[in-house]
């Protein structure tokens, strides 16, 4: 009699199954339509392929359609791989490398044959086509062990150096797995994969671009052609993801920064971004809002040095953790002689400040503190640097140079739950001032750490004990646990928010953390008369201004809230006879505190309109001769159709109640 094995699913239920049995032989034996609509299993939590026999008695969990996140990996992984044998199909000789699902879609990196140029958007038409061929053809897709040798073998032979190499670098003692689509094309891969390319669905996936690569990501490599594709489970998910690439499009803040001239960025400051004053203008009204914020509050404002000596960052752990991202600086005058080098080998070494909390625990340290004075809240608008690669950097997203909205809070134990509580409190009323919805996220140690477990767990305890308080842990703040994504140094609340076309962004957090008050040498006289370390919150809740400003700008497509647009409202003229009368308007406006210019040209009035609406400026005054006459003007608003004419008193009251900023509103 055969071994049977005990397969246990979900429902509680057992199915005794013979040695050798697959996922996909318990789909049939449950009935044929799980059978066809199971795409892969999870075997005791791990992803498998449907015909992946069993080792032993298992906890089987089939993976369907309905199962969206597994459904999704697995098809942006085949569509991937069927993009790599379009590719050799199309041109062989093509070297394939590897090619990863990614959140929205999947990408392979290759390298055109030496018989043509590089692989260009020109090519993508003849690939998808052959993609869908593919598809269509229903092919099996199967996998293989093999040796080290035998694979190493077969792409050397092939031509794929890149493959060969990678395969002679994979840890020993690992399978060397390879999956064959039918049976001319393998590609090798850890998997898992779908039963056969026809579980794809031929009008869900569009390739959108591609980009030069390096092999291994490293620059002294060879250059390959990375393709870029979106795929999807059906094609009505498909179109949804490019109508939200098309509306993302129109909101780049790169494209509307240019427009509304607020800032721009060139290769002389790499990742520095130049604010022209419409946009300095924001920065200026974000800054105001948030020194009344966290006045309110109860923190104290400083400012710190930009550069410190290296020593401090090694006494600290950035220097060991971080060097690589920070701009070191020798401490010596350069060499102004022609011969010789620039520095010399006695150089000592300052950084420009990548993060700002060390040099807040250099003030905290300045005098003795007693337990009374605590907590201690320090604010500061922080400039920093971080070293970021050139490819990496995007407009206002990822820049170099960057302001935060940092703070650190020194508190006893005794404090550090009602701190977080009442951070947790202050962010969620600035979000929702500016018409956030978010969820919020626990990330929890990394593999990588300083202090002990014990620490640990109880840093991460306090953090879900004030989210608990504060009403925050539940589904409709989308209250999430994130291991191993926690900072080197403490656990962290994390805030994504979501704006206006359904995008996440992770802007503000709160870190708890007793390492670098040890580091640091941070102490308080307690009651007991005795000194204690006080625990520090790092906190942010803009995180930086220039990615806020850009988040901002895409948020509300440049149509900002009247509060914040750097200008409020133009007054433009029909009629040179009306110019005086657009002055003495201008002039009023400019006394009540709103940011006005006026348009005097000699062009026509629905030139006017347009050239300052997409210039996006809330409110567009008209005046003709009628409105002097009458003391009136015609108030055309962004986004409306029609305008509407009030008496001027009625005017400047209604711009000056939009322009107040949410948290100066009456109650």
């Amino acid at each position: 009699m055969s071994e049977m094995l005990k397969i246990s699913l979900p429902d509680g239920s057992v199915r005794e199954m013979p040695a050798g049995s697959t996922p996909a032989d318990v789909a049939a034996a449950i009935g044929p339509g799980l059978a066809k609509a199971a795409l892969a299993a999870r075997v005791d939590g791990e992803l498998r392929d449907l015909a992946r026999p069993f080792e032993g008695d298992a906890e089987l969990a089939l993976v369907t359609a309905r199962d969206e996140a597994d459904a999704l990996e697995l098809a942006r992984h085949d569509y991937a791989h069927v993009l790599a044998e379009a590719v050799q199909a199309l041109w062989p000789g093509t070297q394939i490398t590897f090619g990863p699902a990614t959140d929205d879609g999947f990408y392979y990196d290759v390298l055109a044959p030496a018989s043509r140029e590089p692989f260009s958007m020109d090519d993508l038409p003849a690939i998808e086509e052959k993609m869908r061929e593919i598809i269509k053809a229903d092919k099996p897709l199967r996998r293989e062990v093999w040796s080290r040798e035998d694979l190493i073998a077969r792409w050397a032979g092939q031509g794929e150096s890149f493959k060969a190499e990678w395969a002679a670098e994979l840890p020993e003692g690992e399978d060397l797995t390879v999956y064959w689509s039918g049976t001319d094309w393998l590609d090798m891969c850890r998997g898992p994969h779908l039963p056969s390319t026809g579980k794809l669905d031929p009008q869900a996936f569009k390739l959108l671009r591609v980009a030069g690569a390096y092999w291994r990501g490293d620059q002294k490599n060879a250059q390959l052609t990375r393709i870029y594709g979106t795929g999807w489970l059906n094609k009505k998910q498909l179109d949804a993801h490019l109508h939200r690439l098309e509306e993302a499009a129109k909101r780049d803040h790169r494209k509307l920064g240019a427009e509304m001239d607020l800032f721009h960025l060139q290769q002389e400051a790499h990742g520095s971004v130049f604010w022209h004053p419409k946009g300095y203008m924001i920065w200026r009204e974000l800054e105001a809002y948030m020194r009344r914020a966290i006045d309110g509050a109860g923190y104290r404002e400083v400012k710190t040095p930009q550069v410190m000596d290296a020593r401090q960052w090694e006494q600290s752990g950035h220097w060991g953790k971080y060097r690589e991202n920070m701009f070191v600086i020798p401490d010596e005058v350069p060499n102004v002689e022609d011969e010789g080098p620039l520095v010399s080998d006695d150089a000592d070494w300052m950084a420009l400040k990548p993060m700002n909390c060390p040099a807040h625990v250099l003030i905290f340290r300045q005098g003795i503190k007693s337990y009374r004075e605590l907590p201690l809240r320090l604010y500061e608008n922080g400039c920093c640097h971080r070293n970021e690669p050139h490819g990496a950097l995007h407009g206002l997203m990822r820049v170099r140079q960057f302001t935060q909205d940092d703070a650190h809070i020194f508190c006893r134990e005794d404090q550090i739950v009602d701190e977080v509580q009442a951070f947790c409190e202050l962010a969620d009323r600035i979000y929702r001032d500016f018409g956030f919805t978010y969820s919020i996220k626990l990330a929890l140690r990394p593999e990588k750490r300083f202090g002990s477990d014990e620490m640990w767990d109880k840093a991460e305890q306090e953090l879900r004990d004030a989210v608990v308080r504060a009403g925050l842990a539940s589904e409709e703040y989308g209250w999430e646990e994130l291991p191993g994504e926690g900072a080197f140094y403490a656990p962290k609340l994390e805030w994504h928010l979501t704006d206006a076309i359904g995008r996440t962004w992770q802007v503000g957090t709160i870190q708890s953390d007793r390492v670098l008050p040890e580091r640091l040498d941070a102490t308080y006289i307690a009651e007991d008369g005795e000194r204690h370390r006080p625990v520090m919150l790092h906190r942010a809740i803009f995180g930086s201004y220039e990615r806020f400003i850009g988040i901002l700008v895409e948020h509300f497509a440049g149509k900002l809230p009247v509060w914040l647009a750097p200008v409020q409202a133009v007054v433009a003229t029909i009629v040179n006879d009306a110019d005086g009368y657009a002055a003495e308007v201008e002039a009023k406006l400019k006394a009540a505190g709103i940011r006005v210019e006026s348009d005097l040209r000699n062009e026509k009035i629905n030139y006017k309109v347009r050239e300052h609406s997409l210039k996006k400026v809330p409110h567009l005054l008209v005046v003709g001769k009628r409105e002097a006459e009458e003391g009136t003007v015609a108030i055309r608003t962004l986004g409306e159709k029609e305008q509407k004419v009030v008496p001027f008193d009625e005017a400047i009251a209604m711009l000056k109640a939009a322009a107040t900023p949410p948290d100066l509103k009456p109650a």
